[in-house]
């Protein structure tokens, strides 16, 4: 049956699905609004299903500290690409997640279950997979907490401090955000012992391939592991506002120490298929001719 502009118009403001959908939901329900809704709902589930497998490694994250310093959370939320990345719904989306975990401390799967409905109807929506990624609330007792989020909101830190010096702590989640390479631990001597090992196996794989004397490679593989353990170290890293400062120093300075950091990017770790747009044109080409034969 034929349905008017204005029940499609009413549908798609209830539900905030696209019009042609509406319009075929109104029609397969002989133009019952009630039952089109929950038509929308058994095709929300279905499209998410089918998404599902799509990989999402652009989005968005989101981070929030408390007034005091005493409490933040700091959320990663992935979408397909960097356009629907800015969708009004989706930063709305990503918004909520935050303010959830802000205030419940939550991790991610228990987010992701908390808002599997939201993101259904989001999916529909927007027609590209979501997945809430991470999650991550900190809270202390004393000392406080600071963050930083980068304009394009695709990468930041938080940083905890056993004083009270958020301006501070500020200024070093914006140095682990923005150092490269990236810090992976406070002090060298708090490296995951199996980050270290693998980079050890590499240096040797590398060293050992120059054929020089096994004493040799031995002395290479310890000088570039020092070298390395110093690049990745918070507190032997220089300044990103004065290179002629390590990060150590600037806290001794201060009569502070670096408890702990986080530091997020968005899609980082995620493996994403590099496409050839122009095979895949040519794919279809000949999938057409070969159904028209």
């Amino acid at each position: 049956m034929a349905v008017s502009a204005k029940l499609v118009k009413e549908l798609r403001q209830r539900t905030g699905v696209g019009i042609m959908d509406c319009r075929n939901a109104l029609q397969a329900v002989d133009g019952d609004l009630e039952r089109a809704i929950e038509e929308l709902r058994k095709n929300s589930v279905l499209k998410a299903a089918s998404k599902a497998g799509r990989i999402a490694a652009q989005g968005l994250l989101g981070l929030r500290v408390a007034a005091d310093g005493r409490r933040a959370a700091l959320v990663e939320v992935n979408i397909e690409t960097d356009f629907a990345a800015q969708n009004d719904k989706f930063v709305a989306f990503v918004e909520a997640v935050l303010a959830r975990a802000f205030d419940t401390g939550e991790d991610a799967p228990s987010l992701a279950a908390a808002f599997a409905g939201k993101r259904q109807q989001l999916v529909q929506e927007i027609g590209e997979n979501i997945a809430l990624r991470r999650a991550q609330a900190w809270a202390c007792e004393e000392g406080c907490i600071a963050g930083y989020l980068h304009n394009d909101r695709r990468k930041g830190a938080l940083v905890e401090l056993s004083g009270e010096n958020p301006a501070l702590g500020r200024e070093l989640a914006m140095h682990v955000t923005a150092h490269d390479p990236k810090p992976l631990a406070v002090e060298a001597g708090r490296l995951d012992p199996a980050a270290v090992a693998r980079e050890r196996a590499l240096l040797q794989a590398q060293a050992a391939a120059s054929g020089k004397p096994p004493a040799i490679v031995e002395k290479m593989v310890e000088g570039r592991l020092r070298k390395f353990l110093a690049e990745v170290s918070l507190a032997d890293q220089a300044f990103v506002k004065d290179a002629d400062l390590r990060v150590g120093d600037l806290l001794r300075q201060n009569g502070l120490e670096c408890r702990r950091f986080l530091r997020f990017e968005v899609g980082e770790g995620i493996s994403v298929a590099q496409e050839d747009f122009a095979a895949e044109v040519a794919a279809q080409v000949q999938d057409a001719a070969r159904g028209s034969v």
